[in-house]
């Protein structure tokens, strides 16, 4: 997808690593118009495919289409808040990928929870039947129910929302109630950060109901549910997974969440807010090694996935990293920043393995982001002394690995024209970051 470049104060804005609102926006619109392009390719594959698609899966497919029509047309800032969600992008590319077959059907499937997510959230009444072949219904951004497998019936009154099993009729049924309000940080959710408003937040009760767990201090969700929140082979090499919630400490990580994000606020308070705007959902991954290691996916902007850190600074230096990938990514699917197809690589001082030209601006766009992060901390009155020595001993760890990544961009004929402006609009902050000489005062 190609889009206009943004205005060049908020290209510059973009290539500093600042949180500007006019880059944000750029940004934000883009990934959205992205999100709707795939969403009508799927559409038009579905269509043009027909006879390739289990009947049941097209019935409910073309069911769950209009359900989310009709509720585009009345309440659109909510069902744009559903679809945004980070991992119905991950959702989409998996069925855009998929070959005909039953596995595409059950990606297919997906849509059903989806339209009912924002149906229910716009407050619309409900009497559908969908299909849970696994026994779980997920509900994107809010939580999931544990059903008896096959089809379910979900029915609103007033502002509950009654689901329960078509085989297990007279069982107990589980309670979604949708309320104006945030949701509480333990039993239900929205869908983070830019949700709608207007949009109802979604508590649930009863057997099986298992809700998003919010995290403090902002309207982040704890991510441990979705099944489309890590790809199936997992992240990186070598291969991340997805942590069950079982062996995941609420607790910790919510505490761990208020600290970075109290840090972050201390050293930057435009990156701190960038943070709570643009972080929908943070994904545990299983543990490896005592410090976090960190993912995103360039088709779920919005998730920061990360093995569990090692307290306040560890989270706050691993969130703005990966925020800069996802921000970087965004900005490449709309303004491509470099070319496809070269087969060059380059060795950078941040790893071992040599890189692509697209990793090489990854790293050196993640790294400066930090770069700056840890100068401010070096200067900025009331940050803990701690911090501040760590700051200024990785400051002077990766200010020049950093020069060194922008000089071999600059030099590369594999950049676009923008590309060469954002790497040349980089290398001046990194300029203007100058050179560590130890903590002041």
């Amino acid at each position: 997808m190609i889009a206009a470049p943004p205005r060049p104060a908020a290209f510059a804005a973009l290539a500093a690593t600042r949180p500007a609102p006019a880059g944000a926006s750029f940004l934000r619109t883009g990934a959205h118009a992205r999100r709707l392009l795939l969403l009508k390719a799927l559409l038009v594959r579905v269509r043009r495919h027909r006879d390739e698609v289990a009947p049941e899966t097209l019935r409910g497919f073309d069911t769950a289409w209009r359900l989310l029509e009709r509720t585009e047309r009345t309440a659109p800032a909510v069902v744009r808040a559903v679809l945004d969600y980070p991992t119905t992008g991950a959702w989409l590319a998996a069925a855009l990928t998929e070959p005909a077959g039953p596995a595409l059907d059950r990606h297919l499937a997906r849509l059903e929870p989806i339209a009912a997510t924002a149906a229910l959230r716009a407050g619309r009444r409900l009497d559908l039947v969908i299909q849970a072949p696994a026994g779980v219904l997920s509900l994107p951004g809010v939580g999931s129910v544990l059903v008896t497998p096959g089809p379910v019936r979900l029915t609103s009154r007033s502002q509950v929302v009654r689901i329960h099993s078509e085989g297990a009729r007279g069982a107990p049924a589980a309670l979604l109630r949708v309320t104006d309000g945030r949701p509480g940080d333990s039993d239900g959710a929205g869908v983070g950060p830019g949700a709608a408003a207007g949009a109802g937040a979604v508590t649930g009760s009863g057997p099986g109901w298992r809700g998003l767990r919010g995290l403090s201090g902002g309207a982040a969700r704890l991510e441990d549910l979705d099944p489309y929140r890590v790809p199936p082979g997992g992240v990186g090499t070598p291969a991340r997974v997805a942590a069950e919630r079982p062996d995941i400490d609420h607790a910790a990580w919510s505490g761990h969440w208020r600290a970075a994000r109290e840090l972050l606020r201390r050293t930057d308070r435009e990156r701190a807010a960038e943070v709570g705007r643009t972080v929908g959902a943070l994904v545990p991954l299983v543990p490896q090694g005592p410090r976090s290691v960190g993912a995103t996916l360039s088709v779920a902007p919005g998730a920061v996935l990360m093995t569990p850190s090692a307290g306040a600074f560890d989270m706050a230096e691993t969130l703005v990293h990966e925020l800069h990938h996802g921000k970087l990514s965004t900005l490449h699917e709309l303004v491509p920043l470099y070319r496809p197809g070269h087969a060059v690589l380059y060795r950078v001082g941040w790893r071992t393995d040599e890189r692509p030209v697209a990793g090489v601006f990854q790293g050196a766009y993640a790294h400066l982001a930090l770069a700056d992060l840890w100068r401010r901390a070096r200067d900025a009155p009331g940050v803990p002394g701690p911090w501040r020595a760590r700051a200024v001993h990785q400051f002077d760890h990766v200010h020049d690995q950093v020069g060194e990544a922008l000089a071999m961009l600059l030099e590369s004929d594999e950049l676009t024209n923008e590309g060469r402006e954002f790497a040349r609009q980089m290398r001046q902050l990194h300029a203007s970051l100058g050179a560590s000489h130890g903590p002041r005062g």
